[in-house]
């Protein structure tokens, strides 16, 4: 069983930027982010493959970029130009199916970090 744990969560104005990290046991085939908003279904904001394949949702439009540390076993998601709905608990997720942005393909989950953009 893989074990993640997510920090670099808080709060930032519109436009600012945060950096999410993911601490893992060991890398999978596939090592991605999601966000969930209360009463909504969890999405798919970014993936990367073992291979260095990328995978962003539609929404991210160029703003966040995913890495690796390979020395620090650890995921990255850099956020820039934050939007006020951006707000959600960010998970870190890993699975060893297809690499991609449909919540079926992980079997791992972090226990979540929350982002509040707001001014």
């Amino acid at each position: 069983q893989v074990h993640l744990e997510e920090s670099g969560g808080g709060s930032v104005q519109p436009g600012g930027s945060l950096t999410l990290s993911c601490k893992v046991s060991r890398f999978t085939n596939c090592m991605g982010w999601f966000r969930q908003v209360p009463g909504e279904e969890r999405e798919g904001v970014a993936s990367m493959s073992s291979g260095g394949s990328r995978y962003y949702g539609e929404f991210v439009r160029g703003r966040f970029i995913v890495s690796k540390d390979n020395a620090q076993n650890t995921v990255i998601l850099q956020m820039n130009y934050l939007r006020p709905e951006d707000t959600a608990v960010y998970y870190c997720a890993a699975g060893d199916r297809s690499c991609g942005l449909r919540t079926r393909d992980f079997s791992a989950w972090g226990q979540g970090t929350q982002v509040t953009v707001s001014s």
